[in-house]
């Protein structure tokens, strides 16, 4: 929406001359009158939570509105976050189960494909035997397709095969994207591009290949494998236009198009009839972040990704690729079972103390001079340090290290973890750590507090 449109909206809220408010995370914060109850649907998905400062969690903030309002707030989804379901198995919040789906449509029948054996029968295509056969039925039955890729561009990385050498963006510590479209070099993080690399900056060698594969890539060798198929591609290349992402949805229902090609924005919620097949060309995506919910994220996506297929009367089908067949997010998946699911990973959760056992804050540094973002973030180590050990304050905490992506935008990044219980205690202690901040006088380091980050790079 534009800022005018927003506006009219906000207006016509708080005149009280709208009864039902739909919106997404800033909805939250609507001047709605007489609260009668909030409901938050897919409630497992991260961007409830703030990237940016402030740092808020709608759900947290829903609850507290539901709290002062003494009315309902209804969770809604069919892979709940793991705190949530931890929660209502504590008995402290009710649990309500849907046991049967929309139009009562039976569960797609689920297969995993190790993409090692493909590898042995030397197939080097990003579509394994098994998805072009299915792919193949569908299109002879005029049966609709998705294909689900988490990764936009054409080739994720540029490297020399003489020397080693990845081409990496000027601003930040990252490895930059080939999207074919533009024949142009892409960082994802601020939007820096140069010019398609021929010769090796590093040993001059013209031995420049691409590697690993994007949306953009899979579209070019579908059409290739299925030259009289029509396709049509979602990713955040395809949808930056004004109501682009209804129109290539409307596109695709309303056409008939054969193939859909898109990131997760294609498998969130929506509801297509004629699609009976849905193909997961990287399952191993989500699994390989360094992120403590790299198992959860994993099995929520495939499920999700799962239930487009086979959402009407003729049965859905899935084919989930993979280099890791054994991994138990995707062997849950595959069942369809979110209890299984949660039974190990709530135990895993225990014994490595993470949340809902524990909370976790991250205390971020940035800075445009490293020197000063590492002296800072070592300094306020040193004095959480102190404090821990005089005061035998009940929490585990992490020297002061790089992020893992080290550089953004020109700043370099530093971080510190803490898991502890959250409470007024924690919260002296931060108030303090912010003061120490103060007094370093420091002019080109920032600093920032999370509680309970969804992004832990």
């Amino acid at each position: 929406m534009s800022i005018g449109e927003r506006y009219d909206e906000w207006k016509k809220i708080n005149d009280g001359r709208a009864k039902i408010v739909i919106g997404a995370r800033s909805a939250i914060f609507a001047p709605v009158r007489e609260l009668g109850i909030i409901i938050i649907d897919e409630e497992h998905d991260s961007s409830y939570k703030s990237e940016m400062t402030p740092k808020y969690d709608a759900k947290e903030v829903a609850r507290f509105m539901c709290k002062e309002a003494n009315v309902p707030l209804l969770l809604g989804s069919a892979t709940p976050d793991i705190d949530t379901y931890y929660r209502a198995k504590k008995e402290e919040i009710m649990l309500l189960k849907l046991k049967t789906r929309a139009n009562k449509a039976k569960l797609p029948e689920i297969e995993v494909i190790d993409l090692r054996e493909e590898l042995a029968k030397q197939n080097k295509s990003m579509i394994s035997t098994k998805l072009y056969e299915e792919i193949e039925k569908n299109l002879e039955d005029k049966k609709q397709t998705i294909l689900y890729l988490n990764r936009r561009g054409f080739s994720t990385f540029v490297m020399c095969r003489n020397c080693g050498y990845t081409v990496k963006c000027k601003n930040c510590n990252i490895n930059l994207t080939y999207h074919s479209n533009t024949n142009k070099l892409k960082c994802h993080y601020c939007g820096y591009e140069e010019k398609l690399v021929t010769k090796c900056p590093s040993c001059g060698s013209e031995q420049i290949r691409y590697f690993g594969t994007g949306t953009q890539k899979l579209e070019y060798e579908i059409k290739k494998l299925f030259p009289n198929a029509s396709t049509i591609r979602m990713d955040i290349d395809t949808v930056s236009k004004k109501n682009s992402h209804e129109e290539i949805l409307g596109k695709f229902k309303n056409e008939n198009i054969d193939i859909l090609i898109g990131t997760q924005m294609v498998v969130k919620g929506h509801h297509f009839p004629n699609v009976t097949l849905v193909g997961v060309i990287a399952a191993d995506g989500s699994l390989n972040i360094d992120d403590f919910r790299a198992n959860e994220r994993t099995f929520q996506i495939l499920t999700q990704v799962a239930g487009r297929a086979g959402r009407d009367k003729d049965k859905g089908r899935v084919i989930i690729q993979t280099y890791n067949p054994d991994n138990f997010s995707i062997e849950c998946a595959k069942k369809q079972d979110y209890d299984l699911f949660y039974n190990a990973e709530i135990l895993m959760r225990k014994q490595l103390k993470y949340p809902p056992f524990c909370d976790i804050i991250l205390i971020g540094f940035t800075s445009i001079n490293e020197g000063e973002v590492k002296k800072v973030a070592n300094s306020i180590h040193e004095y959480l340090k102190k404090r821990v050990l005089a005061e035998n304050l009940g929490i585990i905490l992490y020297k002061a290290l790089p992020s893992p992506i080290d550089k953004i935008k020109n700043k370099y990044r530093w971080r510190i973890l803490i898991k502890c219980k959250f409470g007024e205690e924690i919260i002296d202690l931060i108030n303090d750590v912010m003061n120490k901040y103060q007094n370093l006088k420091v002019k080109n380091t920032k600093i920032t507090i999370d509680l309970n980050p969804n992004n832990m790079l």
